[in-house]
């Protein structure tokens, strides 16, 4: 891969003459990118492996030049730089992005901090509608966030879980499908993959969201939940930690106070009843991956494998699928 990407790089005027040992592979954390530090440019070059949204090669890399571009004004993302097209030997493309320095979230500390970026991107001006793609942005964000949990509940029966595990999360499915609420819906530009582990905290505090694979135009109430659910702060190994009713609801108050009022008063009846959902949509991934996650996203380091393969067991777990959905029960 770094020769192909060193190659694709020299294609471009920006890059030319620099030298392969420049590129310095990043460690693997995440399932669908690999990262390569270009030293002594402030850059990063982010490779997919491959698309967790099913695109082909130049969509997924359209859609996800597009979200660095449309986030850039938070303040809080990655610039992007430069994008290189798939070719034969870097087949699904390239993003050069600007490096963020900085260490992984400390939880509960930095949700605050989290709780910032959320805003900044939540409080950016929503483009008409005409202007919103490559990004997704469906009419109904909730209804489309339930179709995503439909296709991937396939994947409960196929988990192998345990019957009182099963039952609980089909109990909750129902409950879901036969959600309403006579409220506005608010829609703004979103993460979507907004779990503590895609943020980093630079040498002032501040919280920088890095992996924008996902963003898309939806419901801020969803972020917020994934953000702060169990299943999504004990998922990256160098943060797994667990938050309190307390603490969830501080972040919550530190996203309120920094979004304008007409927002957190639209957003504040869905918290609930969206932190179950996004449960669902975040349980049914994880789900399929416990079934197909080898070959989803092969040659994984061992301990990381290790890591997001024991969370899956311990989320899907009776105990903990009861102890989560009390929630908003």
């Amino acid at each position: 891969m770094i020769p192909a990407l060193h190659g694709a790089l020299a294609r471009l005027p920006a890059f030319a003459g620099l030298p392969p040992d420049a590129l310095e592979p990043m460690p693997r954390k995440g399932v669908a990118h690999d990262h390569v530090r270009l030293k002594g440019r402030g850059l990063v070059a982010r490779v997919p492996r491959w698309s967790q949204l099913g695109l082909d090669p130049a969509a997924n890399l359209s859609q996800q030049a597009a979200a660095f571009q449309r986030a850039a004004p938070s303040g809080h993302t990655p610039e992007l730089v430069a994008v290189l097209p798939p070719d034969g030997r870097l087949p699904m493309g390239a993003l050069i992005v600007t490096e963020i320095a900085g260490r992984s979230p400390r939880l509960p500390g930095d949700m605050p901090a989290i709780a910032q970026a959320l805003a900044s991107l939540h409080r950016l001006p929503l483009p008409e509608a005409e202007a919103r793609p490559p990004l997704p942005s469906p009419a109904d964000p909730v209804a489309a966030t339930l179709a995503v949990v439909e296709r991937q509940a396939v994947w409960f029966e196929r988990a192998g879980l345990e019957p009182a595990a099963l039952a609980r999360i089909q109990a909750e499915l129902a409950d879901a499908r036969a959600f309403t609420l006579d409220a506005p819906s608010p829609i703004t530009l979103v993460g979507s993959d907004v779990h503590p582990g895609n943020f980093l905290i630079d040498t002032t505090g501040k919280a920088w969201f890095t992996d924008l694979e996902k963003a898309h135009y939806g419901h801020p109430a969803i972020d917020l939940a994934h953000a702060s659910l169990y299943t999504s702060t004990k998922w990256d190994r160098e943060v797994a930690a667990a938050l309190s009713p307390q603490e969830v609801t501080a972040f919550l108050s530190a996203w309120e106070a920094a979004v304008p009022p007409i927002l957190a008063e639209t957003t504040r009846p869905w918290l609930r009843p969206l932190r179950r959902l996004t449960w669902l949509r975040t349980l049914s991934w994880m789900a399929r991956w416990k079934v197909e996650g080898a070959s989803l996203s092969p040659d994984m380091p061992d301990s990381l494998s290790a890591h997001m393969d024991s969370h899956v067991d311990e989320v899907l777990r009776p105990d903990t699928v009861e102890r989560v959905s009390r929630d908003w029960r």
